[in-house]
């Protein structure tokens, strides 16, 4: 646990978190973060007092924003900071927030040709430069060092849904393999491979996994729709998905079964344990209060399932985008 002299202000509905401390304080509170990643941030950077503006909200485009919010990196390129890679300009997933965007795509446009100019950009850089905009007239300008978490402005994966896929919740399965994995298991990924997909119909997990080449056995009572009903890579069988063994190992578990998040962890920490598989994806579905401490209830539950097994195991636990009412995992053997 951290002692450290952090305030944090968690406004409800204003869809970002500040947390304030002293510089030493904010190093513990990254190392901390490194060792357990937020679940329901889909980005996070460290950033200097708020920077006041000019101009007024209603009037977004009559005042020169830009020399200040330059004069603000200048000002923490001078203190050790960049180069960075891109520079993003982003406002809070809010009605309102969303009010800022044609002022935020302006200010991009203007800085990002300023500070390739000035060589403050670079195609090799590992970090990311964000201005964050909580008003016409107030921004945070920061930095992240970790742009594999936060790939996309404002956290949002930018997917498109695919025409053929069943359903919706295709999309869900994407961003997981985008957010959760790393390169390593996404090259697991690949044609040959055997999946199994418990809850599947209408099919869209299944349509994902099917689509790069593995081989899926799709287990659902209800049926699956569209092509991934017909596609040669997919056996459907009519079987209840929460008792439904393979005869033989596969290499990757997918579920999306509505289920007690409890239930659902217990299975897969079973599914891990046993050996049928070395990888899952899956869904919790989590009950509207204590959300957290039920999350971390699951992973202790698949912790100690896996681990009396004398395996050890990764987790990672994310609230995604396409799937905000929920949180994804992905939990894999890595002995």
């Amino acid at each position: 646990m951290l002692d450290a002299p952090i305030t944090v202000d968690a406004l409800a509905g204003a869809a970002f978190v500040l947390a304030r401390g002293r510089a030493a304080d904010l190093a513990r509170l990254n190392e901390a973060r490194a060792a357990m990643p937020p679940i329901f941030a889909r980005a996070v950077f460290a950033a200097g007092d708020a920077l006041l503006l000019p101009g007024s909200d209603d009037q977004p485009g009559r005042a020169d924003r830009v020399t200040p919010l330059l004069a603000a990196i200048d000002a923490r390129r001078a203190q050790g900071d960049g180069p960075w890679q891109s520079v993003w300009v982003e406002y809070p997933d809010t009605n309102d927030g969303k009010e800022l965007s044609p002022l935020a795509r302006s200010l991009e446009t203007r800085l990002d040709g300023a500070l390739r100019a000035g060589g403050a950009l670079q195609a090799d850089a590992t970090l990311r430069l964000h201005v964050f905009l909580t008003a016409g007239t107030r921004a945070f300008v920061g930095t992240s060092d970790d742009p594999e978490r936060s790939a996309w402005p404002l956290g949002i994966p930018r997917l498109r849904m695919p025409s053929d896929a069943p359903s919706r919740s295709t999309l869900k399965l994407a961003e997981a393999f985008a957010v959760l994995l790393d390169n390593a298991d996404r090259a697991a990924l690949r044609p040959g491979l055997h999946a199994v997909d418990l809850g599947a119909a209408p099919g869209g997990w299944t349509w994902q996994l099917a689509r790069r080449g593995l081989k899926v056995t799709a287990i659902d009572n209800g049926p699956l729709k569209g092509s991934v009903a017909e596609d040669p890579l997919v056996t459907h069988l009519r079987e209840d998905g929460l008792r439904w063994r393979p005869r033989r190992a596969v290499d990757w578990l997918v579920c999306d079964i509505v289920e007690q998040p409890l239930r659902i962890a217990e299975m897969i920490g079973h599914w891990i344990a046993d050996g049928a598989t070395r990888r899952a994806i899956f869904n919790l579905k989590l009950p509207m209060k204590r959300r957290y401490d039920e999350v971390r209830r699951c992973e202790a539950r698949i912790a100690d399932i896996i681990g009396h097994a004398g395996l050890d195991h990764a987790l990672r636990v994310r609230q995604l985008y396409h799937d905000r009412e929920e949180v994804t995992a992905f939990v894999k053997r890595v002995n």
